[in-house]
């Protein structure tokens, strides 16, 4: 995993004058105006306080379980990393997936929120080829309350990047990411790789 110099390096940048709201429970949120029609409307469109059974299991500690990331790209099917299974993430840098250069390519994260309201989730993405840092993405997730019946489980798609391309952009490179929330805890981290190649 993450060495501690890595451990600044993995979390989102913040937003200059952002503060984090105080942390709530689900029965305070479902209290918070409770007298307000339009806020009550509010809230269930965020799954909060609405129809369905709640889907957490009690005994499973986890707030933020993170299923599968899915890179999606024109002229191959889906690559899709399983993450559902604890542990699963352990051998993926050992079993690198291609890409073909300057293709454009989009991820898609499937996650399920239980226990209470998850707050500010981010992904983090650190690149790095024969050692040395390449890029730093983040993409904003978001903040969702806990899966129900009604919607078993969240997906969010990331936006579209391009491949690097070019002879001296072909080669094997490696990643650290990290899915944290506002609170910066960690519902996971993991390494992987892949390679960049002249065809798929």
């Amino acid at each position: 995993m993450a060495s501690a110099s890595n451990d600044q390096e993995l979390l989102p940048e913040q937003t200059e004058g952002f503060k984090v709201g105080e942390k709530k429970t689900m029965d305070e949120y479902n209290k918070l105006d409770a007298d307000d029609e339009a806020m009550q409307r509010y809230k269930q469109s965020l799954g909060l306080g609405g129809a369905g059974k709640d889907l957490s299991d009690p005994n499973d500690p986890r707030h933020c379980i993170i299923l599968s990331l899915t890179m999606d790209s024109e002229g191959r099917p889906p690559v899709t990393i399983d993450l559902a299974e604890k542990g699963s993430e352990k051998t993926l840098k050992e079993k690198p997936f291609k890409i073909k250069e300057g293709v454009k390519f989009s991820m898609t994260a499937k996650f399920k929120v239980q226990h209470e309201i998850l707050s500010g989730l981010h992904y983090v993405q650190i690149v790095k080829r024969k050692g040395i840092r390449v890029s730093k993405d983040q993409e904003m997730i978001g903040s969702y309350a806990p899966n129900t019946d009604q919607t078993p489980v969240y997906s969010k798609r990331f936006a579209e990047e391009d491949a690097p391309s070019g002879m001296l952009a072909r080669g094997h490179y490696t990643a650290i990411s990290t899915f944290v929330d506002d609170d910066k805890k960690r519902h996971l981290e993991f390494e992987w790789a892949f390679d960049i190649a002249k065809d798929w």
